[in-house]
């Protein structure tokens, strides 16, 4: 059965992890080592933080890594139970392959608070046989006691010529055509998730070459352009027209609206003719309306108020 692309191209040792020289760097460091700390991986997502645990996994233990690895994600077992149950359970048990083994806790920010406060003593007790490998978006979620015991690792978003060089190394092995211009668009809607950016690449090498009017279909994404040019016409009064052209877009290409807001609050600083303040307010009424989408609001009426107080802004 043939894998996702996702997987197929997932790296397997350190040094090919796309965009992280400095951590990956630091990694080898530990692996030469043969010991490391409990570790925190912090940062968005699609940036190399499973990959990374996953790699630094295989490089300690060989390709049999599973029988010193345990991984679990936390947003599936957030409960105190599975601290109890599975995590405790494989700590306890010695080590086979090295002095200690792994555990890779995905989405640890999903941990409840008593997890967390069990999850801490798990670590202090069996730091002989066991070591923590925790991963997260916002570290801030998790409790000052855990991540004081972590040597903390901060991933950033990869880097467009990184993710420009990875996509086309993919489409050689593949043999599939592409034009530069699809794959700078990739890169765009991906905004540093190498993970979304190869799953837009399957899907658009599908229907043929990689080109920038397959990516903007299969993607659901409107073109820079015509974000710019309806904010243009909102802030210049022309209501009806705008909103008029959004609704064929978000019809046309099946776009979201908390999408169409991503795309209205990165444009907004490209429109020509428009006075830093002005861009400001549209900002502010963005940030509000994304605030009543995610509240549940009615994503139409949201987006057509949006318009009509840009509208009303000179």
């Amino acid at each position: 059965m043939e894998l996702p692309w996702t997987e197929k191209y997932r790296p397997k040792f350190l040094k090919d992890v796309v965009g992280q020289e400095k951590i990956t760097e630091r990694m080898t460091a530990y692996v030469k080592d043969k010991n490391l700390p409990h570790l925190l991986f912090a940062g968005p997502a699609g940036t190399g933080k499973t990959t990374t645990a996953l790699c630094l996994a295989r490089e300690f233990f060989g390709e049999n890594f599973r029988e010193g690895f345990l991984e679990l994600n936390a947003s599936d077992e957030r409960g105190i139970d599975v601290v109890r149950g599975k995590i405790k359970e494989f700590a306890r048990t010695m080590p086979i392959i090295m002095d200690f083994k792994l555990i890779f806790l995905d989405e640890a920010d999903a941990l409840t608070t008593d997890a967390q406060q069990a999850l801490r003593r798990t670590m202090e007790q069996y730091t002989k046989t066991c070591r923590f490998i925790l991963s997260c978006n916002y570290s801030s979620k998790l409790i000052d006691p855990i991540q004081s015991r972590c040597a903390v690792f901060r991933f950033r978003k990869i880097q467009r010529t990184a993710i420009n060089e990875h996509l086309k190394k993919i489409l050689s092995i593949e043999k599939i055509k592409y034009t530069d211009d699809g794959i700078n668009v990739i890169t765009e809607i991906s905004e540093g998730d190498v993970r979304k950016a190869i799953n837009i690449l399957q899907s658009a090498s599908v229907v043929g070459e990689v080109n920038e009017e397959n990516v903007y279909n299969i993607a659901s994404y409107a073109k820079p352009e015509q974000i710019r040019n309806i904010l243009k016409l909102t802030i210049d009064g022309k209501f009806l027209d705008a909103r008029n052209m959004l609704d064929n877009i978000m019809l046309n290409y099946g776009i979201a609206g908390e999408d169409v807001l991503i795309q209205m609050n990165r444009e907004i600083f490209y429109v020509e003719g428009i006075d830093d303040k002005t861009k400001m307010k549209v900002v502010d009424a963005i940030g509000e309306c994304n605030f009543r989408l995610v509240e549940g609001a009615n994503e139409r009426i949201q987006i057509a108020a949006l318009l009509a107080k840009i509208a009303n802004l000179n």
